[in-house]
């Protein structure tokens, strides 16, 4: 093995990969086709904190001192996004998904093209790019790719709604924040014709193959993308267990899709989408009012046997996480993504 590649072992499930100085430990599972749990990928959120076992000589990209603080690091925990490997470790994965973990699809590069870059309310659009080189990247819906940000080192991250590349074609609901390096970029600059590069996919908020349970989508903001990709899967597939689609915004003209997701309701017979209104401001509104979560729990007296996907700005995550668990619904089957601001990943 060349010097500057190590073996990383992840226990407690037995798999070991490569890697090599230069790339954190996550980045070289995901390019070896290995899911591991995850989400800023920037040393932000915690969610791939795991403990070494065994090697000492790991550095840390810089990372927040919330995600892990120094008396966790002290004790041997890491963080796989920021950790880079100069010796063979043996891991302790803390969150796996034993379904999932060695059914990754290797993480690629790719050139595209603007097809379209239109917006469906007052601050989120919908872009469309077409794949040049290469012309198609697997993936499973849910998931989402890193956008590079010209001029920069940076990049950014945002989920399929569509539900596979069969075409060519990955589509995006993409929230315009005040700020945002990439949104802003997208508001102002993006045009039909442009290039972009990408690269992906990343993220384990996809349906869990052999599941029947029923299922509580609970989304907000740009989480409409990746719930629509599972959706939209689901009416592809014919799975037609009960699911349930709680989507929270402001006001009436915060709210996308309306039309494709009344129809969902006609095509998917077990399929109910239930919009609410925070603040309708006297509009004519005959839906739901108040925040998305105590509309679920108007509607839903206990879920103990439902998964839960839950997609939107993080206060909102949080708060919906903590109502699935009152309502009954296991901690193990709550599958959320978190939308984080600038600096973090601009969803």
């Amino acid at each position: 093995m060349p010097e500057n590649k190590h073996v990383v072992r992840f226990e407690p499930v037995g798999i070991e990969i490569e890697v090599d100085e230069k790339d954190s430990i996550l980045r070289a599972a995901f390019e070896q086709g290995v899911m591991l749990a995850h989400g800023c990928k920037e040393g932000q959120c915690a969610s791939c904190k795991a403990f070494v076992l065994e090697g000492d000589d790991i550095e840390l990209d810089k990372y927040s001192t919330f995600a892990l603080p120094d008396f966790e690091k002290d004790d041997g925990f890491t963080l796989l996004c920021r950790a880079h490997a100069f010796e063979d470790v043996t891991i302790e994965l803390l969150h796996y998904d034993e379904e999932l973990i060695r059914s990754g699809l290797p993480v690629q590069a790719a050139v595209a093209e603007v097809v379209s870059n239109d917006l469906v309310t007052h601050d989120m659009r919908h872009l469309v790019i077409r794949l040049i080189e290469p012309n198609e990247i697997k993936f499973f819906p849910g998931q989402y790719m890193d956008f590079a940000i010209p001029g920069t080192d940076q990049s950014r991250s945002f989920s399929m709604a569509n539900s596979s590349c069969r075409d060519g074609q990955l589509e995006f609901i993409i929230k315009i924040l005040p700020g945002g390096l990439f949104s802003g970029f997208l508001d102002k600059e993006v045009k039909e014709g442009d290039r972009l590069d990408v690269n992906g996919p990343y993220g384990v908020f996809t349906l869990r193959a052999g599941h029947e349970n029923d299922l509580t989508f609970i989304g907000g903001g740009a989480g409409m993308a990746p719930i629509l990709s599972l959706l939209r899967s689901m009416e592809e597939r014919g799975i037609n267990r009960r699911a349930t689609f709680y989507y929270g915004a402001r006001r009436r003209s915060d709210l996308c899709f309306e039309k494709e997701l009344r129809a969902l309701e006609e095509s998917l017979a077990n399929f109910r989408y239930i919009p609410a209104l925070s603040e309708p401001d006297g509009e004519e509104w005959d839906g739901e009012v108040g925040l998305i979560t105590d509309v679920v729990a108007r509607y839903e007296s206990e879920l103990r046997g439902a998964d839960g996907y839950i997609c939107g700005p993080p206060p909102m995550v949080d708060a919906a996480i903590a109502t699935l668990i009152g309502l009954g619904t296991p901690e193990e089957r709550i599958y959320y993504d978190k939308f984080t601001k600038t600096g973090e990943a601009d969803t």
